[in-house]
């Protein structure tokens, strides 16, 4: 993560929000389950194997969706010539468009779909050398590399590195806080909210001279 610019650190936050928003409002729509968290979702799959649950394909379901729209916006990176970043989080938005509409009109399980492609592309937005260089909607790399460095900062070497992992954590939790509030307050509409706020993070890559990654 450090080795972005701080314009490109700065965004990735609101982006990590982005993602516990949306986990949050899935996690309590689907009772325990996630459209981000795949870590976890192994882990529920992996008990309700093993105790026999009749729901063991959810976690394998939401999986797949995710692999799904990783590979989807791989691909559109691939496909477009410029703003690639940008491209990627149109899509991201599109899907949570769609997850609002589908949710509107009482099609809860395809809004799901949607939620968790969406968060698969958002994990493509930050890419070096084909591999994701900033993950935005899991925190556990996340944690252990803030603990490395402020190890290194312990042992003489930057004070301030480890902040950025801090940070980018902080926005995943304060994110999952207003999506369970907003699920609270207002169900699945509080989709609106996520597409707003992803429409909002897209138009920022595509504007000039604010050092965000385009390539």
């Amino acid at each position: 993560m450090i080795q972005h610019p701080p314009s490109e650190r700065l965004v990735a936050m609101p982006m990590a929000a982005l993602a516990g928003f949306v986990d949050a409002v899935a996690f309590l729509h689907l009772g325990g389950y996630f459209v981000s968290f795949m870590t976890g979702n192994t882990t529920r799959l992996g008990a309700s194997i093993a105790e026999a649950e009749p729901q063991t394909w959810l976690p394998a379901f939401l999986i797949l969706l995710f692999v799904a729209g990783v590979v989807a916006g791989t691909l559109l990176r691939q496909a477009v010539p410029a703003r690639k970043p940008g491209w990627v989080m149109v899509l991201v938005t599109a899907m949570l468009l769609s997850a609002g509409l589908a949710a509107a009109a009482g099609h809860h399980w395809l809004a799901v779909v949607f939620l968790a492609i969406a968060m698969g592309a958002e994990n493509t937005v930050f890419e070096r050398n084909g591999e994701v260089s900033i993950g935005v909607t899991y925190m556990t790399g996340t944690l252990v590399k803030m603990g490395q460095h402020i190890a290194a900062a312990l042992r003489g070497g930057s004070r301030t590195s480890w902040v950025w992992y801090a940070l980018l954590w902080l926005g995943l939790a304060l994110g999952a806080v207003m999506g369970a509030t907003a699920f609270l307050a207002l169900g699945l509409g509080a989709i609106w909210i996520a597409a707003a706020a992803s429409a909002i993070i897209a138009v920022l890559f595509f504007v000039p001279n604010l050092g965000i990654e385009t390539a």
